[in-house]
């Protein structure tokens, strides 16, 4: 197992991506600490993975609130006794933050995604640094998006906040690699099973059908096809393994091959 008796805190554990990497971690050996803003979906989450034999226990927190944060981790200290992996997974429900050209967006609608992806990961990531240090060992990881590389259309301040985190993953390895801990990101591409995925083709479309609209985002891929839910979870789990000792302060590519990096 990759992950065998490691600590994991997900935030945005209800969420598709969240989820799935809350189910690999556990099937994987990891003791998980799933969170989200509302407790009932993320418990669903939690009897899943105890149901298959794994360790998971829910809890609701405010992944924006500091207080609630620090109180939830120190509760993960007292009783497992370290924190080895924090994974942010959270999302914000596209509720008119994207469609508008930028030089009609409102200053409000333009910084929600800067102020809620960006803070909830500095909150997260150093709250857990915190713990971690102590132990000289941790994994912070989050996920980021192909708009944080490349210019796209319609999508306010969501790209922005995207371009935020890439930043803050490398400068928080700049910073932590000392003390032996490693942060990292994951960039998939379109993945169909996401609400977000879904909010961009109700976006872009363009009167085509759903099967239709993955299709032609597939043909920018170089397997033309999209990435899994499983592929991403799978190299999560990889990238939050003692395997993976070697990579930090980057965004490791799921894209497919659409970015080139």
């Amino acid at each position: 197992m990759l992950l065998k008796n490691k600590i994991a805190v997900i935030y945005g554990a209800a969420g598709a991506i969240g989820g799935a990497v809350a189910r690999t971690f556990a099937r994987e050996g990891a003791r998980v600490f799933l969170t989200g803003h509302r407790l009932a979906p993320v418990e669903v989450i939690s009897r899943e993975i105890s149901a298959a034999g794994g360790s998971a226990e829910a809890v609701e927190v405010n992944a924006l609130d500091e207080k609630a944060i620090d109180t939830h981790l120190q509760s993960v200290m007292d009783r497992a006794g370290r924190v080895d992996v924090s994974f942010n997974a959270i999302g914000i429900p596209d509720t008119g933050l994207l469609g508008v050209p930028l030089l009609q967006v409102s200053q409000e609608a333009f910084f929600v995604p800067i102020e809620s992806y960006v803070k909830s990961y500095f909150l997260t990531a150093r709250l857990a640094a915190h713990r971690m240090i102590a132990q000289k060992a941790g994994v912070i990881m989050t996920l980021t998006a192909p708009p944080a590389r490349t210019g796209a259309p319609l999508l306010g301040g969501y790209a922005p906040s995207q371009a935020a985190k890439d930043a803050l993953t490398r400068c928080l390895s700049a910073e932590l690699a000392s003390a032996g801990i490693r942060v990292v990101s994951l960039r998939p591409q379109a993945i169909p099973e996401t609400d977000t995925i879904k909010d961009v083709f109700k976006l872009k479309g363009g009167g085509m059908s759903w099967e239709q609209w993955q299709t032609a985002m597939a043909t920018r891929t170089h397997t033309r096809r999209l990435t899994t839910l499983e592929e991403v979870a799978n190299v999560a789990a990889f990238l939050a393994s003692d395997r993976a000792s070697g990579i930090t302060g980057t965004a490791v590519n799921l894209t497919m091959g659409t970015l080139d990096d």
